[in-house]
């Protein structure tokens, strides 16, 4: 499916995924990289070299969950908006997750926003908590929604209005 609609099987998602454990412990990022080619920024930017050394610039991205604090430089870094942050522990029902936003206009702190799947379907509202609009840096504003836990590996990203 990936090669055909650029949208990764449930499979694919699961191999980048860290344990259920592990996202109970806390932030950590996600990377949905599925595609060896040249690129590197996600490990440049890591401080905490949780992204580990690339043997060749092709090489798929690969993460050390625990040495990952779910800081989120990453994400703006990712040329192919591809790293999200999940945060387990947000809260006893909802997940935080950040997410790469190049959308215009950016959606405002506590809008209740569409949260949508990979596709773009419609999975549920969810609401924005933070924005992270970096964009005088030259990096991509990142958004943080709060989430029902059990869409976390559904939502993908946000659609306003409608």
């Amino acid at each position: 499916m990936l090669a055909s609609t650029g949208v990764p099987t449930k499979e694919d998602l699961e191999k980048v995924f860290p344990s259920h454990a592990r996202l109970n412990q806390g932030a950590v990022a996600v990377i949905e990289c599925f595609q060896n080619i040249p690129c590197n920024p996600c490990y440049t930017a890591c401080p905490r070299k949780a992204i580990k050394e690339f043997e060749d610039i092709n090489d798929l991205p690969s993460i050390d969950d625990d040495l990952c604090n779910g800081c989120g430089l990453c994400i703006s870094k990712c040329p192919g908006l591809a790293i999200m942050v999940v945060d387990m522990t947000y809260s006893e029902h909802e997940a935080l997750i950040k997410i790469p936003y190049e959308f215009i206009p950016l959606p405002v702190e506590n809008d209740m926003v569409k949260g949508v799947d990979r596709e773009g379907n419609y999975v549920c509202d969810v609401k924005v908590v933070k924005v992270l609009n970096t964009k005088a840096l030259d990096k991509t504003p990142i958004i943080s929604i709060a989430v029902p836990k059990e869409h976390v590996k559904t939502i993908r990203n946000i659609r306003m209005g409608d």
